[in-house]
C-alpha cells in the first residue's frame, strides 16, 4: 500500500478535530500525528513552530464559529438571535467557544476598536430602526449585550453539571432588557 502523503490542510484540519474535542491543550505534534497516523516529520515541516499551527486553529475556530452564526440566525430577529446562538454554541461547541473568544485581538485599543473588529457593522443600524432609538445607542445596546453575551456563554460552558439553557437565556434576556431601558432613558 502507497505511503499517504500528508498536506499541511491535513495538518491543520487534524489540530482543529482535536481542539473542538478536547481543547488547545491537545494540539501537540504527537497527537496530530497519531490522529493522522503518520511520524511526526510532517508536522514539523509544515508549521514553523506549535505557535503558527494554534494560529491556524484559531483562524479555523473564528471562520467555525462565523458560519455558525450566519447558520443560527433568524433573519426576522437577528439582534436576539445571534445572542441565542452565542449561548447554543457554548453548549454544543465549549472548546471552539474559548479558543474564539480567548485568541488575541490585536491592534485593539479602544471598545470602539473591539466594536468595529467583532460585530457586523449593519447590525447597529438595524438595532437603530427596530428599537427607534438612535445608532449611537444602538451601537452601544449592541456592545453591552456582545460583552454580556460573551460573559454569560463562557460561564455556560466551564459549568458542570451545567446551568440550565433556559436559566441562562432568562438571565440574557434579563440584561438585554435592562440595557435596553438605560438606551430609551438616554442613560449609555
Amino acid at each position: 500500500m502507497p505511503k499517504q502523503k500528508i498536506t499541511k490542510e491535513m495538518v491543520v484540519d487534524a489540530a482543529f478535530a482535536l481542539a473542538r474535542t478536547g481543547g488547545m491543550e491537545q494540539v501537540m505534534v504527537k497527537s496530530i500525528a497519531k490522529k493522522l497516523g503518520c511520524s511526526v516529520q510532517p508536522i514539523y515541516s509544515y508549521c514553523k513552530n506549535m505557535d503558527s499551527l494554534r494560529s491556524d486553529v484559531e483562524q479555523r475556530s473564528r471562520q467555525f464559529v462565523q458560519k455558525y452564526f450566519t447558520e443560527h440566525i433568524d433573519k426576522e430577529n437577528p439582534f436576539q438571535s445571534v445572542g441565542r446562538a452565542h449561548i447554543q454554541l457554548a453548549k454544543e461547541e465549549p472548546h471552539i467557544l474559548k479558543i474564539f473568544t480567548l485568541q488575541a485581538r490585536k491592534n485593539i485599543s479602544s471598545m470602539e476598536e473591539l466594536y468595529q473588529s467583532e460585530t457586523n457593522p449593519q447590525m447597529a443600524q438595524g438595532i437603530a430602526n427596530a428599537l427607534n432609538i438612535s445608532l449611537e445607542k444602538a451601537k452601544q445596546l449592541h456592545l453591552d449585550m456582545l460583552i454580556y453575551t460573551i460573559g454569560i456563554s463562557t460561564i455556560f460552558s466551564v459549568t458542570t453539571p451545567g446551568i440550565p439553557a433556559e436559566e441562562i437565556y432568562s438571565q440574557q434576556e434579563r440584561a438585554y432588557k435592562l440595557f435596553l431601558k438605560a438606551a430609551q432613558e438616554g442613560n449609555l
